[in-house]
């Protein structure tokens, strides 16, 4: 490899650190107003009338609409397409949008977004998942067709009541995971401009440029050919920009009416109000275990607070059980997941999603096991270890797998075996491991095209220009895509030009989820590479006169391998070969091969390749305080091949932390009526840099056949283990085990006291 596995310095690192990157608020167009969304007080209230009388009187208002202007349903998922941009008829939560202006600045949109009367019928809200299924007559959301159950998954696989009946040991108890929020420091932010032929530009700081485009093209009923959507610099999503929000859609439909750019950009506490982030779960887990320590079964079922809308639910349903076949061999498994409707904000897909609370439950029983059995939880998660090329007992095909090697490093780096039961009171260590998604399977919206695609064309200066639709959102996927170029082609990374979130200008990728970017548009991108390449060297082939197979291009030069002297620089080369085949344009792209299970939901967890992931987590407990304090994480992933190390540690360190913040301090809670209880960055704990633990990240590389380079994922796998290994760590500090999120300082207390402590 020339430039595979060093670690070179990001393409966009210098605008991004000298403040020159161009996020979605630091655009300002001619004669551009600004948008604002009024947001219903109620969580649960019939919408009698809207009066937008005042407002459009106010000097400097020039638009204002109300839900029934955008009266087209919408949905990340073409099956539960069940939000508008604003609500009709009834507000289904506190922050739910009911109208929206266009004014001349925000001091006068906000204060034309007061004069608005809207009259409310406060009606019954049912806040919780208990009263949801309790109260099927308070519906929340029309378009669910059971009450208020959003989706209901049951899948058994193997004898599980029998393998349960004969285990040796079994372990049972509930779990509870909390809500959390992204907290992305850049608020999502639109523009809006429709030009004097009706030609519709949004720039937004999504992470789906081409789901975003087609619900728009849905949503004001225009063509597809009519719009475009371009993706500015992204201030951190992880999951919570990854469907379209009621922001794009009045600003778009204001700029229409207007004639005018218009510009919306969320407060933080609308931020949280839109959400998207982690579900809460309450989940009941049965495991059982021979007296060798080999797994049995496992017996789960999962109660999901969905909130008002669908989002990703239907996925997230099934992802809390279907991730669940590895990275362990079960030869017995069933669960069922329940997702309902609630009068609070729609939760979706959060870094990780849907399997991170699931793990923290299946991890924390095997370290009770390990315990009954007098075995070390290490030994017991590699007897239990899912080798390489197997298959799951739900279907998943495993290609490479270093998990074993993970445990190793772990294990080996933070010294586990002078640790584990050895540290005096107060203090432990706990490991926990997991496994994840190197892609979706298939698309969100079924279709036989590419779901990634990428155009390589070079021009006769020897400049590299490569275009895909992926999204940038602080990845590296802009350095991946240039160091395939590099790779392939043999030129200085200084010629290569990224070019990536335009839907115009850019051949599609379906966005940043799922952790497919750099498996996907990877591949696509080394087959448009490797196709340019072959016309390079036949154009080489003639000046150096040597067989095809010696031509090598490497440090921006063609030359024969045999005779290295002889050479053609990047730029004469380049030239050469447009002068023999005309102008150098190639294109690759990623196209999805059936995997997973033959039964219904069999394709919803199914991927190309999986990640493996082992944390060792050391903690201090204060007794008298309850404060629990992470000293060390350390952290093994096998993401393939690192293609840029750095960048892999810098992933494998941010998963690890925000797992480590929502294991500590972090819960998006509401009031009894609804209201959150801090929809801001100050009463939402988050950690700081003072909080955060030493992170150890320690790059594990089973190379992956079908991967670019060898690569998977590394953006969302490394945090799975991160809350396990922390509650493990604490039972091995102080002796309780710690079922419900966050583990704060008074959960540590009473717990200590259940126990019998001060």
């Amino acid at each position: 490899m020339k430039i595979i596995g060093t670690s070179r310095p990001r393409v966009d690192c210098v605008a991004k650190v000298t403040g020159a990157a161009r996020y979605a608020d630091d655009l300002v167009l001619p004669r551009m107003l600004h948008g604002r969304i009024l947001r219903s007080p109620h969580a649960h209230a019939r919408i009698r009338g809207i009066d937008l009388g005042p407002a459009r009187a106010m000097p400097g208002v020039y638009a204002a609409i109300v839900g029934e202007d955008l009266p087209v349903a919408y949905g990340i998922l073409p099956w539960t397409e069940d939000e508008y941009p604003l609500a009709i008829g009834r507000a289904l939560y506190i922050g739910d949008g009911v109208a929206a202006v266009a004014a001349v600045d925000e001091r006068t949109a906000i204060a034309a977004c007061a004069a608005i009367v809207v009259d409310y019928e406060p009606l019954k809200a049912v806040l919780t998942p208990q009263d949801a299924l309790a109260h099927p007559e308070i519906k929340v959301n029309e378009h669910a067709k059971d009450g208020n159950v959003s989706k209901k998954v049951d899948l058994a696989f193997g004898e599980v009541d029998a393998n349960l009946a004969r285990a040796d040991v079994v372990v049972e108890g509930d779990y509870h995971f909390a809500s959390s929020t992204h907290a992305a420091i850049e608020p999502h932010c639109v523009v809006a401009d429709c030009d004097a032929r009706g030609q519709l530009t949004v720039w937004s700081s999504t992470q789906v440029p081409h789901y975003l485009h087609r619900a728009l093209a849905s949503v004001l009923g225009l063509p597809e050919d009519r719009i475009r959507v371009i993706q500015p610099t992204v201030g951190g999503a992880f999951g919570g920009k990854s469907e379209p929000f009621d922001l794009e859609f009045c600003a778009a439909k204001l700029a229409m009416l207007t004639g005018r750019p218009v510009k919306i950009r969320y407060t933080r506490e609308e931020v949280f109000y839109a959400h998207r982030g982690r579900h809460p779960m309450q989940m009941h887990f049965k495991t059982g275990a021979t007296s060798e320590g080999k797994l049995l079964a496992v017996d789960s079922s999962i109660l999901i607070d969905g909130g008002a809308h669908s989002s990703f639910g239907l996925v997230t349903t099934y992802y809390s059980g279907q991730l669940l076949g590895a990275p362990y061999a079960l030869p017995a498994y069933r669960f069922h997941s329940t997702r309902v409707f609630t009068n609070k904000p729609a939760c979706g897909p959060k870094r990780g999603h849907g399997s991170v609370q699931p793990r923290f439950a299946i991890e924390c029983q095997l370290d009770e096991i390990a315990e009954r059995l007098g075995m070390d939880p290490i030994e017991l998660r590699r007897r239990n270890a899912l080798g390489a090329d197997s298959t799951t007992i739900n279907g998943q095909h495993i290609g490479s797998n270093g998990f074993l090697r993970c445990l190793e490093e772990v294990e080996r780096a933070s010294g586990w075996k002078d640790k584990f039961k050895k540290l005096p009171r107060g203090r432990g260590v706990g490991v926990a491991g997991s496994t994840y998604i190197s892609g979706t399977a298939y698309p969100i919206y079924p279709n036989e095209m590419p779901q990634s695609a990428v155009i390589v064309k070079l021009d006769r200066s020897g400049q590299v220009l490569v275009t895909s639709g992926v999204s940038e959102i602080g990845q590296g996927v802009e350095t991946m895509l240039a160091y395939v170029a590099v790779e392939e082609l043999g030129c200085e990374l200084s010629a290569v030009r990224v070019i990536t979130g335009d839907t115009t200008l850019c051949p599609v990728d379906l966005g940043a989820y799922s952790s497919r970017v750099t498996f996907m548009a990877g591949t696509a991108a080394i087959e448009a590479c490797r196709a340019m390449r072959a016309r390079l060297v036949d154009a080489a082939v003639t000046s150096l006169e040597c067989a095809p197979e010696d031509v090598e291009l490497a440090d921006g030069r063609a030359f024969d391998r045999k005779h290295p002297e002889r050479g053609l620089t990047f730029r004469e080369v380049t030239r050469l070969a447009e002068t023999l085949s005309g102008t150098l344009v190639t294109s690759g792209g990623y196209r999805t091969r059936k995997v997973g299970g033959e039964y219904r939901g069999g394709s919803i967890g199914a991927s190309p390749a999986y990640s493996f992931t082992a944390h060792i987590a050391e903690v201090s407990v204060d007794e008298r305080s309850g404060l629990v304090q992470v000293e060390h994480l350390w952290v093994a992933h096998d993401c393939g091949r690192a293609l840029h190390p750095i960048n892999v540690m810098g992933q494998m360190e941010g998963s690890a932390y925000m797992g480590f913040g929502e294991a500590i301090m972090e819960s998006h809670a509401f009031h009894d009526d609804g209201l959150h209880k801090g929809p801001n960055l100050l009463d939402y704990k988050l950690p700081t840099s003072l909080d955060v633990p030493e992170l150890h990240a320690l790059i594990v590389e089973a190379d992956e056949p079908g991967g670019p380079y060898g690569a998977k994922e590394v953006g969302e796998g490394p945090l799975h283990p991160s809350i396990p290994a922390i509650a493990n760590a604490i039972h091995d500090a102080v002796g309780i085990r710690l079922r419900a999120l966050p583990f704060s300082p008074e959960r540590v207390r009473d717990a200590l006291r259940a126990q019998g402590g001060r």
